[in-house]
């Protein structure tokens, strides 16, 4: 028996067939090989267009099946994990009326402050544990203020998963975590935001019908099971946003487990049994997947938009021939500190921890005579884990405080130098396991459809591959202060370009 996770990334669709038994990866693929544009029409802006990402998910699902390590009949469940906080929009025929406007987009910060305003900073953060800020509700106002026409069509708005839920089973759901993901949900009173919803001035209609995010979401329909070489009706039985997701991969479900992520973006995800908020908003807090009326868990997100687009700038730019493997064991022939070289990675959006500020990537203190491949590889790493390391200080400021921390050994964790460098700087040890986004998916589904009747059951022969502790706190205690003190300086000059407009 067969379970089957799909990850609509940024970067690219995964997708993987899970044996439910040993909840062994039986086969995974990717698709494209090559990284998903994502467009910027102008600064600020990210869109992706939502049919391209069911068209991916189809050629992924095929190329899964090509493989011929398994038998598609054998699979009897789907989840789905997604790139969070992205806006879709469709009309009656579950047409698109536009691009979506995914995460790192900015266009909406200053649709979001004023509505923190009107709605009054204690109350959205008591009620909504977050500022309305950049998300989905204030992205789906952008489109109201800005595409009235597109606007009025619209018969539901959703998150990048609801979407690929639709395209396999032709129905339109959403769960409290979504919601909460997208700033549409009251914590308080557990109900859609009647403060939101009418300071935007949106019916809630539009708002997909509510289920529990573990339950079937639709049956796969006819048509698309044929298409895709699958038997019919089988249940999309779990959809998620991508960071709870990671949580839920590495078994992060209980309060007190912190979860991290490296992808495109950077994350650090800590489990909560309280409602707890930063009064600040430099991190969020959403429903976790094991959210219910009973255990409030909910996920404490610090979110870093510019890390593995970071690295892949600099790798597409420095080094476009190598490998990212090769970049990684270049970077091991620099030492600590770079040799001086810094880097803020914060060329991805206005950055959340930052108060919705965007100082723009930099690579600063370059001597010309001395720096090379290696340290500006390693420079890159290092202001990444620097970046980490600045934003679980404020986690620690509002009680999360990780004794150690999970990770998927993927994406920037593959790289043994970055790996060592974030135990370094954070003075957290880092256990390793072999899960990604599209197994979290599969498990997942296993745990929605009954297939695994406990969270527990899903995760029995889960074992971690390496335990990385810290080795040179000391040298990367020095190396973190003089990059936040660069940091430090950065924003001030932004604050003061603000305020002289």
């Amino acid at each position: 028996m067969l379970l089957l996770g799909i990850d609509v990334g940024t970067s690219s669709i995964k997708v993987a067939a899970v044996d439910v038994q040993s909840q062994k990866r039986i086969a995974s693929v990717q698709y494209p090989d090559t990284e998903t544009e994502i467009k910027s029409l102008k600064t600020g802006w990210a869109e992706q267009s939502p049919e391209d990402w069911w068209q991916n998910v189809q050629q992924a699902i095929l190329k899964l099946n090509a493989t011929n390590l398994f038998n598609p009949a054998e699979i009897k469940a789907i989840g789905i994990s997604y790139q969070m906080h992205g806006l879709v929009v469709v009309d009656k025929n579950q047409k698109v009326l536009r691009d979506s406007i995914i995460w790192c987009d900015s266009r909406a910060v200053e649709i979001g402050n004023k509505a923190f305003n009107a709605i009054g900073h204690e109350k959205s953060l008591q009620h909504l544990l977050n500022s309305p800020g950049n998300f989905t509700a204030s992205k789906l106002a952008w489109v109201k203020q800005n595409e009235p026409e597109i606007y009025e069509q619209i018969d539901k708005v959703m998150l990048p998963g609801d979407f690929i839920a639709m395209k396999l089973t032709g129905e339109i759901t959403t769960s409290i975590s979504a919601l909460s993901e997208g700033i549409f949900w009251d914590f308080k009173n557990d109900e859609l935001s009647a403060d939101v919803l009418n300071y935007y001035g949106i019916d809630n209609c539009l708002i997909p019908e509510i289920k529990p995010l573990f339950s079937i979401h639709g049956l796969l329909k006819t048509e698309v099971a044929k298409l895709l070489g699958l038997n019919a009706e089988l249940p999309i039985s779990y959809k998620s946003g991508d960071q709870p997701n990671n949580a839920l991969s590495l078994n992060v479900l209980k309060p007190g487990e912190v979860a991290a992520t490296a992808g495109t973006s950077g994350v650090i995800y800590g489990v909560s049994e309280s409602a707890v908020y930063d009064p600040q908003s430099r991190i969020n807090s959403f429903a976790h997947v094991t959210y219910a009326p009973e255990s409030k868990h909910t996920g404490v997100l610090l979110c870093i938009n510019g890390t593995g687009s970071m690295y892949r700038w600099v790798k597409h730019n420095f080094a476009p021939s190598l490998s990212y493997n090769d970049v990684n064991k270049l970077s091991q022939s620099s030492p600590i500190g770079s040799n001086g070289l810094k880097v803020l990675p914060f060329g991805n959006g206005a950055e959340r921890m930052l108060n919705n500020k965007y100082t723009g990537a930099q690579l600063t203190e370059i001597d010309l005579n001395l720096h090379n491949h290696a340290d500006i590889f390693r420079a890159v790493q290092e202001g990444i884990a620097c970046s980490f390391r600045y934003g679980l200080d404020i986690m620690r400021e509002i009680g999360m405080k990780p004794s150690i921390i999970r990770a998927g050994k993927a994406n920037l964790f593959l790289s043994e130098v970055f790996a060592q460098i974030f135990v370094d700087v954070t003075g957290v040890p880092v256990e390793l396991f072999e899960n990604d986004g599209s197994v979290g998916a599969a498990l997942g589904a296993g745990i929605g459809s009954g297939i695994y009747k406990t969270y527990q059951e899903a995760f029995i022969n889960q074992e971690k591959i390496a335990l990385l502790e810290p080795k040179n706190s000391n040298e990367y205690e020095i190396v973190y202060n003089e990059w936040n003190n660069l940091l430090f300086k950065e924003l001030t000059k932004y604050d003061d370009k603000c305020s002289n407009r």
